[in-house]
């Protein structure tokens, strides 16, 4: 019963949506702005990147662009202890304490998924990708992405899988609407990202796609553990190992893909629809979900039903213990 867990607050439903709002708010000025900037220089996103990035180099260029997630992932942890008056651990599961070997055990399976595959796609096409490693480049990358990707994929799932899963569900009253109307914003809040521009329109399936299976884990395992870390995996590993000069992120890392970019095309989604499907089954298994239907499209209880039954179980405790 995640989602049940906003009801532990001290505000009504509207709390949910104040951070999240400024935080729209604030992508939707950053995407018109990078437009305007675009259209004015005559410049591509990809351009204008690439001199910022000779500016400023790749590690400063990093950082800066992480910060911005730094400060919002405290906000968010601020505006929940101090204003919902929500406890952090209510916030991140419904378990009685964070389950910090679910986190870590997601990162290892996702981050072994990841490195395969990008060995693999060096083997099956070497020509297609330039071995850039330099230990005295690659070793404050590891220390950037190992101190602060936690912070931005953090951000992102307290953000969305946190308080706007947790307020959709609880305005709405549906599993079904949280999790969906959630998974689109997850995705539209990428649509500024130069791999639109390059790959396009269509890559936004891969966004929403993950979007959609980051809020089933959330749902179907109760917490936000397993999705804390997935993200964090993919995205530091994506780091550490492959780039580009086209997409968002761009570091020193192992491998540079210096392929044409090619149109992202419907066989490019099977893994979306074949792949994650297949993750979370595996995951059931592990962790023994139950009732995959109730837990995805089910009603959410209203605050009374909530509360009078964790007082039902607390009296069960009690007498167990007794």
């Amino acid at each position: 019963m995640y989602i049940e867990q906003g009801y532990k607050g001290k505000l009504g439903a509207w709390n949910y949506f104040v951070i999240p709002g400024l935080f729209i708010l604030l992508m939707i000025f950053n995407y018109i702005s990078t437009k305007i900037m675009v259209e004015e220089s005559g410049e591509s996103v990809e351009l204008m990147m690439s001199r910022f990035i000779d500016m400023m180099g790749k590690n400063i260029f990093l950082v800066i662009n992480l910060l911005v997630f730094v400060v919002g992932l405290l906000v968010i942890f601020f505006w929940v202890k101090f204003v919902h008056q929500q406890s952090l651990t209510n916030f991140t599961t419904s378990r009685k304490k964070i389950d910090w070997k679910r986190i870590f055990t997601m990162f290892f399976l996702w981050g072994t998924y990841s490195t395969i595959t990008i060995l693999l796609a060096v083997y099956v096409a070497p020509d297609n990708f330039e071995l850039q490693f330099n230990w005295t480049k690659f070793l404050p990358l590891l220390i950037i992405s190992l101190l602060m990707f936690p912070f931005q994929t953090s951000f992102e799932e307290y953000l969305f899988r946190g308080q706007l899963l947790q307020g959709l569900g609880i305005v709405t009253k549906s599993r079904a609407v949280s999790w969906i109307v959630t998974s689109i914003l997850f995705g539209v809040m990428h649509a500024a990202n130069p791999e639109v521009e390059k790959l396009g329109p269509i890559i936004m399936i891969f966004y929403i796609g993950t979007g959609l299976v980051l809020g089933a884990m959330t749902l179907l395992d109760e917490g936000l553990e397993l999705a804390l870390g997935f993200h964090a995996a993919n995205n530091i590993l994506a780091a550490l190992l492959m780039t580009s000069t086209w997409t968002a992120i761009q570091t020193d890392s192992v491998y540079l893909d210096t392929s044409v970019v090619p149109e992202f095309g419907i066989m490019d989604t099977l893994p979306i629809f074949i792949g994650y499907p297949i993750l979370l089954i595996i995951l059931g298994k592990i962790y023994k979900w139950k009732d995959w239907k109730e837990k995805l499209f089910g009603r959410v209880m209203s605050k009374e039903e909530f509360f009078a039954l964790e007082e039902n179980r607390i009296e069960v405790d009690q007498f167990q213990n007794y």
